[in-house]
């Protein structure tokens, strides 16, 4: 008998999915996982995992907030720069906010639950005062206030954009707050109240008497695009070197050392700049000088 052409083409295609599932569903993901657990690529296809006591304690590939439960720094750990996500990999991404994000929105006094939205000016000002004070260098940056928001103007004139200044507002500090600037063009400098509408105001940064090169670096105060990254500069890192020092009682020049361990130069040797691995240097710091209050 005959077998119809529709069942022996549905037979033929059957056989081709068991045929293909066998060979890319079964043995190709086995081969793989076999050939990466060969020695030297068994510890990166594991995920690079950092451990202690025999407990994996975090990988040298993903970024980790030394905090408290409180989000304040751990004192004997090398710090991060900043992570939007939290370091959380499931919700890995950016803030994304760019330079143009000067303008707080205000918080709402009649709730207490609202803490309003700063900008990412008020958040780069905020982290770099806090971060100052942790290493006792100066916090300041250009166009930022003393008390670590925006330094932002709202200044009004009569014709729009042009014209002579009546009105200014200090926008990112909401009252009863003082304003960083008693007047500016003669006219007295206020400070911002909820609800009012500055939408005609002309958006004015005051870039202040901060240095221009600050003491604190940006990525101490940025965070990356993945929000994931365990890295930091080497700036970054020495300006760090004396409070680990001081907590965990060792030289300066032997902290110095072990950041040099976990320092990568550029990428092919041009692409980028020397950075250090945070978790790796604190996973290193624990097992070579625990810390001791």
């Amino acid at each position: 008998m005959r077998v119809p052409s529709w069942i022996r083409a549905h037979v033929a295609a059957l056989r081709a999915v068991l045929v293909l599932t066998v060979l890319t569903g079964v043995a190709y993901p086995l081969l793989v996982t076999g050939l990466v657990q060969l020695p030297g690529l068994r510890d990166a296809a594991n995920g690079s995992l950092l451990r202690q006591d025999g407990r994996a304690v975090g990988s040298s590939l993903i970024g980790q907030s030394f905090t408290d439960a409180h989000g304040r720094p751990l004192v004997q750990y090398f710090q991060s720069r900043p992570s939007a996500g939290g370091y959380d990999p499931t919700a890995t991404g950016a803030s994304n906010l760019g330079p143009e994000s000067v303008v707080d929105t205000l918080r709402n006094p009649a709730d207490k639950h609202d803490t309003g939205t700063p900008s990412l000016l008020s958040q780069v000002c905020a982290r770099s005062l806090a971060v100052g004070r942790l290493e006792h260098v100066d916090g300041a940056r250009p166009y930022c206030t003393s008390t670590g928001v925006g330094a932002v103007l709202g200044v009004f004139r009569t014709h729009g954009d042009s014209g002579a200044v009546t009105r200014v507002v200090s926008l990112d500090q909401q009252c009863p707050a003082t304003p960083f600037l008693t007047r500016y063009h003669g006219v007295r400098v206020a400070c911002a109240r909820y609800g009012a509408d500055y939408s005609r105001a002309v958006v004015t940064p005051v870039r202040g008497d901060a240095p221009a090169h600050p003491a604190v670096p940006a990525e101490a105060v940025t965070a990356s695009g993945s929000g994931l990254d365990p890295q930091i500069s080497t700036r970054y890192a020495e300006l760090q070197v004396p409070r680990i020092a001081r907590e965990r009682h060792v030289a300066p020049a032997t902290v110095r050392a072990l950041v040099d361990r976990y320092t990568t130069g550029r990428a092919l040797g041009f692409m980028g700049e020397s950075a250090v691995d945070v978790v790796e240097l604190n996973h290193a710091l624990d097992a070579k000088y625990p810390y001791r209050q």
